[in-house]
């Protein structure tokens, strides 16, 4: 009797800690949206130090640049300078 209790303890403790860590997963992958905030204007490359795309649960889909001061910008991926700055921070970052 004892054991059947730890065992129903066991599988309950455990669903609570995947339940609790698929709300943590889906809140942070809203938080990697870009709103009305996505801007076409050129953001020089040496500022750049790298970019990630946004979730595929988002509205939009967009490129996040982070600058080297820390700072997020959202930019259309569609923009022709786009293309030629991720090559250039995937060429700095593999070399």
């Amino acid at each position: 009797m004892r054991s059947l209790m730890c065992l129903l303890f066991l599988v309950i403790f455990c669903s609570v800690q995947m339940t609790s860590s698929a709300v943590i997963s889906i809140g942070s992958a809203q938080s990697k949206c870009c709103g009305k905030e996505i801007t076409n204007v050129k953001i020089p490359v040496k500022l750049v130090k790298y970019y990630y795309w946004t979730s595929s649960i988002c509205g939009r889909r967009a490129i996040v640049f982070q600058t080297k001061a820390g700072r997020e910008i959202c930019v259309d991926p569609e923009s022709t300078w786009v293309n030629g700055h991720i090559d250039k921070v995937d060429k700095r970052t593999t070399v």
